[in-house]
């Protein structure tokens, strides 16, 4: 990619996020369906609350497990099925293990994703234990999970985001040596500016890298994220673009 070509995309990235700011103070109100109960679903449900959003968060049985808990630990928070939380949810955010992700946007209800903005923080790990602290994906290398999104659900808009870093450090982190870098990508350039917002709001520098075919490199980021946590256990740290 050329200098110029880059320095184009970051600048109308940053430019996204000053419109984006606006649009959510005169927004308050937005509702946020989060799928998946788990520790990313659960820190971006959290990240959301925080920023006064009304949020849903998605399971199989709302009932069960650590999620009536947290419920009653969030003040303003809801929990429902993944169709209900995908119905409830103005912006759905997808937060589920790469392997389920059909499963679970099948239960949502497609039809309940139609027209809305998707944020698809998964990634495609296989079921491995990582080697030398490599993991390995379940997609070839002309493929990736966040084209499989947009293809499962082709009437909603897909923004790959939130993917390359762990949940402990996705909700306004703080580094000395400046704000990290989220990187995004997906087909509506409005949604990007939506997402740009949420990732500014969130602590994150955002960064457009295209369409959701960039999915393809935007994943592997993941595998570099997590190698020094599994070759030194650590897990603090974040990626930072550099352009001048």
């Amino acid at each position: 990619m050329s200098r110029g070509y880059r320095s184009a995309l970051h600048i109308a990235a940053i430019d996204a996020v000053s419109v984006v700011t606006g649009w959510h103070t005169n927004t308050m109100a937005k509702k946020i369906g989060v799928l998946g109960s788990g520790v990313a679903g659960r820190t971006l449900a959290e990240g959301f609350l925080k920023h006064g959003y009304e949020v849903m968060l998605g399971t199989r049985d709302p009932a069960r497990g650590e999620v009536p808990a947290w419920v009653n630990s969030n003040p303003g928070a809801q929990a429902g099925t993944f169709r209900e939380t995908a119905g409830f949810g103005e912006i759905v955010v997808l937060a589920v293990k790469g392997l389920v992700v059909e499963e679970v946007i099948s239960q949502a209800g497609p039809d309940h994703m139609t027209g809305k903005i998707v944020i698809d923080t998964t990634n495609p790990l296989a079921d491995e234990k990582p080697v030398n602290g490599i993991l390995t994906f379940s997609t070839g290398p002309n493929e990736s999970l966040g084209e499989k999104v947009q293809m499962l659900l082709p009437n909603a808009h897909i923004v790959k985001a939130f993917n390359s870093v762990g949940a402990a450090l996705m909700i306004n982190p703080k580094f000395e040596q400046g704000t990290p870098t989220m990187f995004l990508c997906g087909n509506s350039p409005e949604a990007k500016s939506v997402v740009s917002g949420i990732c500014g709001q969130f602590g994150w520098e955002p960064y457009d890298c295209g369409d959701i075919a960039a999915s393809r490199a935007l994943e592997p980021l993941c595998i570099l994220w997590c190698l020094p946590g599994f070759l030194r256990n650590d897990w603090r740290h974040a990626f930072k673009m550099l352009t001048k």
